[in-house]
């Protein structure tokens, strides 16, 4: 029995791991689009929240200033995200488990550029909160 024959096949997550130039240079771009919408909406949720803070303060409910709170959080957190994504493909580590070290899937990174983590790992996270 030959070596190639008891090695196992690619999983699904390894046959879909490796990046080309053309993956890379598609992901970035994507990166810098949501980079660029969560600036301009942290913008205009300050701009918004500035230009009409005295007027709106008094007869805002409270309620839509907490969501305007929840939406500033998100776009930072994602913003957060989305730089952090762009600094390990810098250094040569995006598409990389920041967990198991594993490729994560090509299919995951189209959907969510900024993935941090394999399907797997994410669940496994998600389980534990």
């Amino acid at each position: 029995m030959s070596v190639e024959d008891r090695t196992a096949p690619p999983s699904a997550e390894d046959r879909t791991a490796a990046l080309s130039a053309e993956d890379l240079a598609a992901l970035r771009e994507s990166l810098h689009e949501q980079r660029l919408f969560r600036q301009e909406q942290l913008q205009q949720l300050s701009t918004a929240a500035a230009s009409r803070a005295d007027a709106l303060r008094a007869r805002q409910a409270p309620s839509q200033l907490e969501v305007r709170v929840k939406l500033a959080a998100s776009a930072r957190m994602v913003l957060a995200d989305v730089e952090a994504a762009l600094a390990r493909m810098d250094r040569g580590r995006y598409g990389i488990c920041l967990l198991c070290r594993g490729p994560v899937a090509r299919e995951r990174l189209a959907i969510v550029p900024q993935a941090r983590y394999c399907a797997r790992c994410q669940q496994v996270r998600e389980a534990g909160r």
